[in-house]
């Protein structure tokens, strides 16, 4: 509960503690902080497989935070039903790090796309076509980069960032993953794309 709470809501690990506080469970911010960090990512890994099948075509496009003065990268893409795919933070935004995004959505869906949209960013081109080969010609469609084609992802940018601003979770790249991990699963079981059976015994 205090995972799904911090994860979920806009809410300090001091806010989630007070609240544990009035149903007499007494623990500190810090712990919130460490339950986080052990028990989203395992959250997040349940509600995946619970999702709705991801689409086959991706537009895929980067959130810009801030750890401190220096700059993280957000990768985040969506399939055409809105559904986001998955995240992956960086702390460079350069080709091994669209590639790593690249062959994380993959192992994680098993899902191969026939279309990518992306923004004019130049190391997508080559990540494209080194992880996703049948979608490496940007001149047939496959590949199609575009700013305004990737306002669907831009529009789905805004929770996450949202949340993202004044959160303790990005005090390393390691850290923040594992929070916009969890983030991004708990606002998708929110938003409906995740479903849960709940099983009633027969008698």
């Amino acid at each position: 509960m205090a995972v799904r709470w911090y994860c979920s809501l806009p809410l300090s690990a001091a806010q989630v503690v007070r609240l544990l506080a009035e149903r007499h469970i007494d623990v500190t911010a810090r712990t919130v902080l460490h339950w986080v960090q052990i028990f989203g990512p395992q959250l997040a890994a349940a509600l995946r497989t619970h999702r709705r099948r991801v689409g086959r075509k991706w537009t895929v496009d980067e959130v810009f935070c801030f750890r401190g003065t220096q700059k993280l990268y957000l990768y985040r893409a969506v399939d055409e039903h809105g559904q986001v795919i998955d995240v992956l933070l960086r702390d460079k935004r350069n080709r091994a790090s669209a590639e790593a995004f690249f062959r994380q959505a993959l192992a994680r869906t098993d899902v191969t796309p026939q279309a990518i949209i992306t923004d004019h960013h130049q190391p997508y081109v080559k990540a494209v076509a080194t992880v996703i080969p049948l979608a490496r010609h940007v001149r047939t469609g496959l590949h199609r980069r575009r700013g305004y084609t990737t306002q669907p992802v831009e529009r789905s940018h805004v929770p996450t960032r949202d949340r993202l601003r004044g959160t303790r979770g990005l005090r390393t790249v390691g850290t923040g993953q594992r929070f916009v991990e969890s983030f991004e699963a708990l606002h998708a079981l929110r938003r409906g794309a995740v479903k849960l059976r709940t099983l009633v015994p027969r008698y």
